[in-house]
């Protein structure tokens, strides 16, 4: 399962943005079921922004949302991204 949310922020704001999402990142990172995930900002728009997270399966995605760190660390900047589904099967149906 990939999850992916994009972000808009002020060049102005990028340095403090990219140390946000890092950290959002690594609070991911800790739970059960996390595979990997990237951090990227976009070529064409340098205001675009981008965390991408894979994961065993959407349970432990949603998990990962309730950990006390998580709640602390990711789920403000989550909140912060662009409204739009960002929750992909990862896996193809044969």
């Amino acid at each position: 399962m990939l999850a992916i949310a994009r972000f808009t922020t002020s060049l102005a704001d990028a340095r403090s943005f990219a140390q946000q999402i890092e950290g959002a990142k690594s609070a991911l990172a800790e739970c059960d079921g996390y595979l990997d995930g990237e951090v990227g900002q976009n070529l064409d728009d340098p205001t675009l922004w981008v965390l991408m997270t894979q994961w065993k399966n959407v349970g432990s995605y949603r998990r990962a949302l309730s950990s006390t760190r998580v709640k602390m660390e990711a789920i403000p900047l989550l909140a912060r991204a662009i409204d739009e589904p960002g929750a992909y099967e990862n896996e193809l149906i044969a």
